[in-house]
């Protein structure tokens, strides 16, 4: 009997951690994105962006699925998405692309970033209406990541615009639904 209340409790324990455990899921991705760029293969990184989308998604159904949203998964997904979508895709074009340009291309991707985590800290203290206010950054960075499909194709400066654009966007006060 006692075993059996033990592994109740581990298991609603487990439960109440599964959104947490697909949002480190997410992280973890990131990183492995981040070690890609820095091994010099940006395709791998790419995909990896990707992947760090998919465990994104599905963080936020399970958590609303099994009524376990938190506080800290709200947090925890906040710093997650920097990663995964802030960090990764700006260096990710900034090794494909903007490295070309030096320091203004440094300063490029500084902006995204920081605009980034102005639009996740931003949400982070806004009560939620259906809409986001400025482009979510998972949208942003699959954008700029996709982008790199093109980095052959395009001159390098139109992804200093790309990045520009995207960054003023996050923390715009555009509206956009939640799908």
């Amino acid at each position: 009997m006692y075993f059996l209340e033990r592994f109740d409790q581990s298991l609603k324990r487990f439960k109440s951690q599964t959104a947490n455990i697909l949002t480190l899921l997410n992280l973890t991705l990131g990183a492995i994105a981040l070690v890609f760029i820095l091994r010099g293969q940006l395709e791998l990184s790419f995909w990896f962006i990707f992947l760090c989308a998919l465990f994104d998604r599905f963080d936020g159904m399970v958590a609303r699925k099994l009524q376990i949203e938190s506080e800290l998964g709200k947090q925890l997904d906040s710093l997650c998405d920097l990663i995964s979508f802030g960090i990764a895709p700006a260096f990710l074009i900034y090794q494909a692309s903007l490295h070309e340009f030096g320091i203004p291309g440094i300063v490029f991707i500084l902006i995204y970033i920081i605009c980034g985590a102005i639009r996740l800290a931003r949400f982070n203290i806004t009560e939620f209406n259906g809409h986001f206010s400025g482009v979510p950054i998972t949208a942003a960075g699959c954008l700029l990541a996709l982008s790199y499909l093109t980095t052959n194709l395009l001159p390098n400066f139109v992804f200093m615009f790309l990045v520009i654009i995207l960054s003023f966007l996050m923390i715009s006060t555009v509206r956009v639904k939640k799908r």
